[in-house]
């Protein structure tokens, strides 16, 4: 399995992967919402507010997921992990574990601070995430499931309590999504 880093060019294969990851596991509906997020996000990477890791097999790409920047106030860097998928056929496996901290790894290598994710407890906490509470970094809109932010520092520095909402990029600025 190879690790690489994505640009706009591979929209249509991020997209197809999140489409049926989504579809196997949550039903039509859900395949269509994350799938055309994962278009959305794939057509704006710029490897700096929108960065997407690829795992490939032979060529074909079996996982996919994006890390994009949180906005706040103080300097400090923050990326959300969202969306996250692995191919049906190769769940199970470790490949998603290994893809996240791959990516967890880039973004220490550039310096940032934090990785916030929102998604299963039992799964991320797999790769360093904690139950983190909005009194120390707030999500970017109101959260349906609170018990699923979650955070983790990326300096061995604990997180640092930030009282502001952050800013996220335009492809989360929606309700459905949190």
């Amino acid at each position: 399995m190879i690790h690489r880093i994505l640009d706009k060019s591979k929209q249509k294969e991020v997209e197809e992967l999140f489409t049926s990851v989504f579809t196997s596991s949550e039903g039509e509906k859900e395949g269509k919402l994350i799938g055309s997020l994962s278009l959305q996000l794939a057509s704006n990477i710029d490897n700096k507010e929108i960065i997407c890791i690829g795992a490939y097999e032979d060529e074909t790409l079996i996982g996919c997921i994006f890390f994009t920047r949180l906005h706040f106030s103080k300097p400090i860097l923050v990326y959300m992990l969202a969306p996250v998928a692995v191919s049906a056929e190769h769940q199970g496996k470790g490949i998603g574990q290994a893809l996240i901290n791959y990516g967890l790894d880039e973004l220490k290598r550039r310096a940032a601070n934090v990785a916030v994710t929102y998604g299963d407890p039992s799964f991320y906490s797999k790769v360093g995430f904690q139950a983190l509470s909005e009194n120390v970094i707030k999500a970017p809109l109101k959260l349906s499931m609170p018990f699923g932010w979650l955070g983790q520092s990326l300096t061995g520095e604990p997180i640092p309590t930030i009282s502001e909402r952050p800013l996220c990029v335009k492809e989360f600025i929606d309700p459905v999504y949190w």
